[in-house]
């Protein structure tokens, strides 16, 4: 090797060392301050963050006002670029910092202009709630400022972070709109389309809000309507031409777990669990914290508050506070709305009102876009909400949804860190600004009870809430919102227990007209919580963790009888036989060995496919692009219909019922016989590998996202059952606490506490969630503390 040709290695080796160590060191200068001592003007006494081995923190302080800002100080250090991540989603600000592949998400967004109703909604607030807000907005540039080097993220995009303003909390609140309803309203265009395709009993039978698989609080299951008959549809005369075989979107809809027992079944306080369902990340969304300051309301007491803080806001969204515990499930309500907007033929882009002719506002929104030139969008919007879509015969549709209007946020749900006693907590919940959520509530008198959280939009006119109306007749619409005094509450049943799992709560008849149905789903999960509840007549945490795991497969058990009874009368074929001996494994659950789950799941889930199918082909008669929409309640239709077959409704293409089933069946065997190992492995684990990911891991090369995302594990679990996992959602916490025994209740968080991979604390905890092992509700002993101490002093 020449003298030339080693310096040049060496030289590039020596190259390669340093940009090592400039980015390592990089990485490290963005690493929040965990220990020492600070002085600031922000805090007016001595304040202090405590981290445990897991990072959860605790903040000590005389004030709430030095809680808050120190709160913000430490999401800003933690969790700055999800926050950051969260406040542009709600804004369509994605594309100033991803580029132009983030502009269809932002057009998406803007049409809403949050940004400028966030502003509005903050000009409104009390004096006492903007001081909140202003103060929490200090903590978080505070925080930023004090990282040596900004985020990890913005190296890794070449951006830098815009400070945070009081309306990015507000915004926070939004998106989390944007996550529990759909803002597009895309299902019930679809059902304007079928309404208007459709007999009315098809429509209806297609479309009912429940059946027996439901378990509400209050009332009977419902009865599903009996199949249209052949006089007023007849599927087998269908063009199959129109049949796409188009997957559905899948049955798992965000929401929640939360179910309660009362101290009767305790022995002392209440007891409540909650596991919020949604996307998993890394880190997670929720961040764990316990606040402690002075109690208001008791001199000399403090307030003690612990559990799942949602970093871009000062407030803990579920948790206890030694008095109450709390929890959410997203509710399924209907609120949003489709106005038809009827154009006035005097007067160009006006429409009528019940007040007569008004003129539609128009906005020119400016999407910034990282390195390209920004882009203009023009925004037409109504009084009732943005012209977004056009009905069946092209009239124009206006979005009424409840986060647009004035009161959708606030930050009442703070009050409940104070509140004393359950009914408390149910008056602090009705007055929240926050999208409408199932709220469960525990007190330590042993009291429990539930009611909706959020604002509930108030409905005049008698008009189907599923299909466009028009609300240009008098007295039809949204009328502000609904008195809290026509909420429904259940406080205290008889049969002391309570369940909510985003299904029907409520009976038929007044209360549901109220909520509406925005998409309630199937029973099975809500009804199996509710059985397991009723299983036991004494509750520690530790059963209710085992409620919040149980992954037994009791919804899909009756298809597996269905489908061994159908192959004991079919024809053999190696494949067939191959199906019938991988179907002897089953154990009842959704276990990762099992190979007889995935293969009943996927059977049921192409039946199900293929029957909706045909009733798609008969809307796409008359609207040719038509896809299904999430029919979550379409289980009890197919089931009906398996049972009874009737021929008029058999799907084109097949002699029978048996016939389309058995189709089926070859179509899902064929597809996992074809993968390695063929059907015997082809385990529900296999199919149920935990895919939990940072935001920016698809973006970089695979070794370094293997380190930035959590581990491929198999999980157990699935939809229609309370141990709710799909491959990256599912639970985001698990907890179970009983409120005054804080120290025996537990609290799981998956992907971490930190958002920074050279972090003690990233992706810590998250071993606990995946095995289900309870980790302590309260921080444990303090690992690191740091202390702010007024310049004052």
């Amino acid at each position: 090797m020449s003298s030339i040709l080693r310096r040049s290695i060496l030289l590039l080796l020596a190259l390669s060392l340093i940009i090592f160590a400039g980015a390592w060191a990089a990485l490290r200068g963005s690493l929040p301050q965990l220990d020492g001592s600070l002085r600031t003007d922000a805090v007016r006494s001595e304040t202090s963050i405590e981290r445990d081995a897991l990072g959860t923190v605790t903040i000590k302080a005389e004030s709430r006002s030095d809680v808050t800002w120190t709160l913000g100080y430490v999401h800003a250090q933690e969790r700055f670029f999800e926050m950051d991540l969260m406040r542009r989603s709600a804004a369509g600000e994605l594309a100033e910092l991803f580029g132009s592949a983030a502009l269809p998400i932002d057009r998406r967004a803007r049409v809403h202009r949050m940004r400028a109703r966030a502003e509005a909604a903050l000009a409104l607030a009390s004096t006492e709630d903007r001081d909140l807000i202003d103060t929490y907005r200090d903590g978080v540039n505070a925080g930023l400022a004090a990282l040596r080097v900004r985020p990890f993220a913005y190296l890794l995009t070449r951006n830098t972070p815009r400070p945070w303003s009081s309306a990015d909390s507000l915004l926070v609140i939004d998106a989390m709109y944007f996550s529990l309803n759909d803002a597009n309203n895309k299902s019930e265009l679809a059902y304007s389309r079928m309404k208007a395709a459709l007999p009315e009993s098809v429509f209806q039978y297609l479309t009912m809000t429940g059946g027996w698989w439901d378990a509400p609080l209050s009332g009977p299951a419902m009865r599903w309507p009996d199949p249209p008959g052949p006089s007023v549809i007849d599927l087998r005369a269908l063009d199959q031409s129109l049949l796409r075989h188009v997957k559905p979107a899948p049955d798992g809809v965000p929401g929640s777990n939360s179910f309660a027992v009362s101290g009767a079944l305790t022995g002392g306080p209440g007891l409540i669990a909650n596991d919020m369902h949604l996307d998993l990340r890394v880190p997670d969304i929720w961040f764990r914290a316990r606040l402690i300051y002075p109690n208001p309301r008791r001199p000399g007491a403090s307030i003690d508050v612990s559990g799942a803080s949602l970093p871009g806001t000062p407030a803990i969204v579920a948790g206890s506070n030694r008095s109450i515990a709390w929890g959410f499930t997203n509710s399924y309500g209907d609120f949003t709305d489709w106005v038809r907007v009827i154009a006035d033929p005097a007067a160009a882009d006006h429409y009528l009102t019940a007040e007569g002719s008004t003129a539609i506002d128009t906005y020119k929104e400016s999407i910034a876009v990282h390195g390209a030139e920004p882009e203009t969008l023009l925004v037409r919007e109504t009084r009732w909400g943005p012209i977004m879509a056009d009905d069946v015969d092209g009239t124009p549709l206006a979005l009424a949804w409840t986060a647009e209007r004035e009161g959708a946020v606030n930050l009442e749900l703070l009050e409940l860190e104070t509140a004393e006693t359950a009914d408390e907590g149910i008056a602090i919940a009705q007055q929240a600004g926050m999208p409408a959520q199932n709220f469960l509530v525990a007190d330590r008198f042993g009291n429990i009870a539930w009611t909706i959280a959020g604002r509930i939009p108030l409905r005049l006119g008698g008009y189907d809430p599923r299909l466009p109306a028009d609300w240009s007749k008098p007295d039809t619409g949204w009328n502000g919102w609904l008195a809290t005094a026509d909420y429904p509450l259940i406080s205290n049943p008889p049969w002391n227990r309570l369940w909510t799992a985003n299904a029907r709560v409520v009976d038929e008849g007044r209360h549901l007209d109220l909520l509406g149905d925005g998409g309630y789903d199937l029973g099975a999960r809500q009804q199996q919580i509710r059985d397991d509840l009723r299983a036991k007549d004494q509750f520690t945490p530790g059963d209710m963790l085992e409620i919040q795991l149980d992954d037994r497969a009791v919804f899909l058990d009756p298809w597996r009888k269905r489908l061994l009874a159908l192959l004991d009368k079919s024809t053999a074929s190696p494949q067939r036989a191959a199906m019938r001996k991988a179907l002897g494994d089953w154990d009842g659950h959704a276990s990762t060995q099992s190979v007889s789950y995935r293969i009943v799941r996927a059977w049921r889930n192409e039946v199900k496919d293929s029957v909706l199918d045909a009733f798609a082909a008969a809307v796409r008669v008359k609207f040719a692009d038509f896809e299904l929409p999430k029919l979550p309640q379409s289980e009890h239709a197919v089931w009906m219909l398996l049972d009874r077959r009737p021929p008029n409704l058999l799907p084109p293409g097949y002699e029978s019922w048996e016939a389309l089933q058995l189709a089926c069946l070859d179509r899902v065997a064929a597809n996992l016989e074809k993968q390695p190992g063929g059907i015997p492995a082809r385990n529900w684990g296999e199919r149920n590998t935990a895919n939990i990911a940072h935001p920016l891991s698809r973006a970089l090369p695979g070794f370094i996202a293997r380190m930035l995302d959590m581990p491929a594990d198999q999980l157990p679990g699935d939809n229609n059952m309370p141990r709710v996992q799909g491959q990256a959602f599912g639970a985001s916490e698990r907890f179970a606490v009983a409120p005054g025994d804080e120290e025996h209740g537990y609290f799981e968080l998956p992907g971490g506490q930190s958002g920074h991979p050279l972090s003690p604390f990233y992706g810590a905890g998250h071993r606990d969630w995946v095995e289900g092992k309870p980790t302590p509700f309260l921080p444990g002993p303090a690992q690191h503390r740091l202390q702010f101490e007024p310049l004052s002093h």
